[in-house]
């Protein structure tokens, strides 16, 4: 069956800085579609997040880019395995150099927290727990 895949592309103030902090979160760079002005961030098989560099990010889009630190676009949504999960992913953000954004979020059956990139974007990480999503 065909693994239909999303590419969160997002503009950055420093390709470095960013580069560094998502593999600080524990993804891997894909070489084969970055340069020095792109980072191919795999965050799983089927998700990829490429950071550009806001002169490269213009060539995309006629729209002004947003300052995420001000303004909000979209909310980026991860599932999480585990409520233990959730927090070392946003735990890692924090350490390297993200901060946290919003109340954590305990319903019981579900689970979350947010994080900013060093850009602004929001990421929030959610566990729900498999039993809830069946009933």
């Amino acid at each position: 069956m065909y693994q239909q895949m999303i590419f969160v592309n997002l503009a950055v103030n420093d390709l470095d800085a960013s580069k560094k902090f998502y593999t600080e979160l524990g993804y891997a760079l894909n070489d084969q579609f970055s340069d020095e002005n792109t980072a191919s961030v795999v965050i799983s098989d089927t998700i990829v997040a490429m950071l550009h560099t806001k002169p490269r990010y213009a060539e995309f889009t006629k729209k002004e880019i947003a300052d995420a630190t001000r303004t909000s676009e979209v909310l980026l949504a991860l599932s999480a395995e585990s409520r233990a999960k959730v927090d070392e992913l946003v735990d890692r953000a924090v350490a390297a150099g993200g901060s946290v954004t919003g109340e954590t979020q305990d319903q019981g059956f579900m689970y979350g927290r947010a994080f900013d990139d060093l850009d602004g974007h929001t990421w929030e990480v959610v566990w729900m727990d498999p039993a809830a999503v069946e009933g």
